[in-house]
């Protein structure tokens, strides 16, 4: 992989522009194989990748129980960042959101438990809950700071308006949110703020939950516990008009001598050296394509080809449903 190392805002924090999501390994994209996914975590450690990012709620603690057993002997040369404050009932997709201060506390000992370690490096706020002061929540994440339970903060899905109010309590590394040629929302704000208060982006879904890479052209095929097949944007409403961008970005792609995924990658890392990218896999192939994405380099005319041919809402169709919008500051 790449050498070069991307700071993670203004903490002490550094990593290559790609880290790993870790959450299919646990659910939300169908079956799941532990020892294909341990051995996709070793295959990453190996290629040069640092950053592993997980959640309490994924696999209801199954996904932090997965990589603390892949930490093992390496917790040294990586960085673990997981989040809090989605509360799901086992079995269920129903969430309510919770940023307590006293549940910010419980979620992150617990994390430390099931991760096996002694600090957390990067720490987030899940959703927002705008019934609870933000005031409580910035300061329980700051306490635990201090306590040396985490090294840096971070909050995902926020507005530029909730970061700047955040940044303001206690300071803030990092930003993770859905960013891609076909959800470029960031662009709206929450980017600007990100670099006036010195925070990083940490970009997931890059590839659209998999849709940009051009291989999900039937949702049937999907495996039956497959979240995609209830999201709005692989509806039989939205398909087709979908499937007409990955059908440009695959041509792109071929013109550029490269896989789709190593375009839509390469793009989004050329938006500011303060962006990073975690693209989620279960599978090792995948995992070696979208690392060539590192060796992928665009022209100024390229770039804005690109940006003309996926405008801002060019996606048809939510990113999530209803449920999953909970929390959202938009």
């Amino acid at each position: 992989m790449e050498q070069i190392v991307r700071q993670i805002g203004n903490s002490t924090l550094a990593t290559p522009p790609l880290g790993l999501g870790c959450m299919g390994m646990s659910e939300f994209y169908g079956a799941t194989d532990e020892a294909q996914s341990l051995a996709t975590l070793e295959a990453a450690y190996d290629a040069g990748v640092t950053l592993f990012d997980t959640a309490d709620t994924y696999g209801f603690g199954h996904n932090e129980q997965l990589l603390g057993r892949f930490l093992q002997g390496k917790r040294s040369h990586v960085l673990v960042a997981t989040k809090c404050g989605l509360a799901r009932e086992a079995g269920g997709y129903a969430r309510r959101v919770d940023n307590s201060a006293a549940y910010i506390r419980q979620a992150c000992e617990a994390s430390l438990q099931r991760l096996g370690v002694d600090t957390i490096d990067l720490f987030y706020l899940h959703r927002l809950n705008l019934e609870t002061p933000l005031e409580e929540s910035m300061g329980a994440l700051a306490q635990l700071q201090q306590e040396g339970k985490i090294v840096a903060i971070g909050l995902c899905e926020v507005g530029g308006g909730t970061l700047l109010r955040a940044a303001a309590i206690a300071p803030i590394a990092a930003v993770q949110s859905e960013y891609s040629l076909w959800t470029r929302e960031p662009e709206q704000g929450v980017l600007a703020a990100c670099r006036r208060v010195g925070a990083s982006f940490i970009a997931c879904s890059p590839l659209g939950r998999g849709f940009l890479t051009g291989a999900i052209e039937d949702v049937a095929r999907l495996d039956a516990l497959d979240f995609r097949r209830f999201n709005p944007r692989f509806s039989a409403d939205n398909l087709a008009r979908n499937q007409a961008l990955v059908a440009l970005l695959r041509q792109l792609a071929q013109d550029k001598g490269c896989t789709p995924a190593q375009l839509a990658l390469a793009w989004l890392l050329a938006q500011g050296d303060d962006i990073i990218a975690i693209p989620g896999t279960k599978k090792i192939a995948y995992l070696h394509d979208n690392l060539g994405a590192l060796a992928i380099r665009l022209s100024v005319d390229e770039l804005a080809a690109m940006a003309q041919a996926f405008p801002p809402g060019v996606a048809a169709g939510a990113r999530y449903t209803s449920e999953g919008m909970k929390g959202v500051d938009a």
